[in-house]
């Protein structure tokens, strides 16, 4: 498939998925269980993004390395209550650190 032609079946498919969103009946999507995994969706979609870009190297091998100890960095100081400025920087900072140390 080409390239134009990859991005034109992506086009119909992404109207015809907002479409379907005014066209599902309300009593549908207004249940509690639905809610609560809307809710919940984008929290696990973006965790495990994160994850498969921070631990999944070459071939599929799991790598250790800086990139985790700037995860972990955020974590913390996303636990401790830090504002988002504060933990980008502290996270970059650790990392930035330990590659400057040889860790890669």
């Amino acid at each position: 498939m080409t390239t134009w032609a990859t991005v034109l079946v992506a086009s119909v498919a992404s109207f015809v998925v907002k479409l379907l969103g005014h066209v599902v009946p309300e009593r549908w999507v207004a249940g509690r269980g639905t809610r609560a995994v809307s809710g919940l969706l984008p929290v696990a979609l973006l965790s495990a993004l994160v994850a498969t870009q921070m631990l999944v190297g070459p071939g599929g091998a799991v790598v250790l390395d800086a990139r985790v100890a700037g995860l972990m960095t955020a974590v913390v100081l996303l636990w401790r209550g830090a504002g988002f400025v504060p933990v980008v920087v502290g996270a970059a900072a650790v990392t930035a650190l330990l590659r400057l140390a040889g860790v890669a």
